[in-house]
Parts: structure tokens; sequence; C-alpha cells
């Protein structure tokens, strides 16, 4: 029961929501997620790692930046709900509006 807590507890945001949204489509960084969803580098931060205790995504160190993107969940729990978010939420304006300003992010103008 805890490993589904944990999980319902990560996804039950709605900027974690936008986020493994984001994320789904590709790898991005801190700043880039910052951008895209319009509230600090520090709070997107706060958010990755609520994610990535649930074991919802993983980060990999790509020079300068750390990516974060989604992984196969290490719970059957996780693997289903990242399943069905996958599929859910593709006609939200909100999302649709974070994959449109997602595809203009450039990270190496947005970082420094």
């Amino acid at each position: 029961m805890k490993e589904l807590e944990k999980c319902l507890k990560a996804l039950a945001d709605k900027n974690r929501l936008r986020i493994v949204k984001l994320l789904q489509d590709r790898k991005m960084c801190v700043c880039e997620l910052a951008q895209v969803i319009g509230i600090t580098q520090p709070s997107v931060s706060r958010h990755l790692n609520k994610l990535k205790s649930a074991g919802l995504i993983n980060s990999e160190q790509d020079g300068f930046w750390t990516n974060y993107y989604v992984i196969t969940a290490d719970t059957a729990y996780g693997r289903i709900l990242l399943s069905n978010i996958r599929e859910w939420l593709n006609d939200d304006a909100i999302i649709m509006k974070d994959k449109t300003e997602a595809g203009k992010a450039d990270r190496t103008r947005i970082c420094g």
C-alpha cells in the first residue's frame, strides 16, 4: 500500500502532472521546465525530487545540465499510472500549451 500511496501523492499535484507530461515527450532540464511551467527553478527541483523518490522519473548528467526523464517505473503501480497518464490530459489546454512552449525552450539561451 505504501508504494501506491507514494506514487499517488507524487502525482497529486498539477505542476508535477505537467512535468510528467512534458518528460514523457523528451528529456528536459530544470531551467527548461521552469520556463515552460512558469514556476521557479527551486520549485521545479522540489517537484522533481518528489517524482524521483516515487520512482517515476530519473536523471542523467549531460555536461552542464542534468536531464530528467520518465522511466519504466519501479513499481507496477507507477507503471500503470504512467501508462494511463500518457493517454490522459492530451487534449487539456494547459498541457497543449506546455507542449508548444517546450518546443520553443532552448536551454542554451535560458540557462546561460
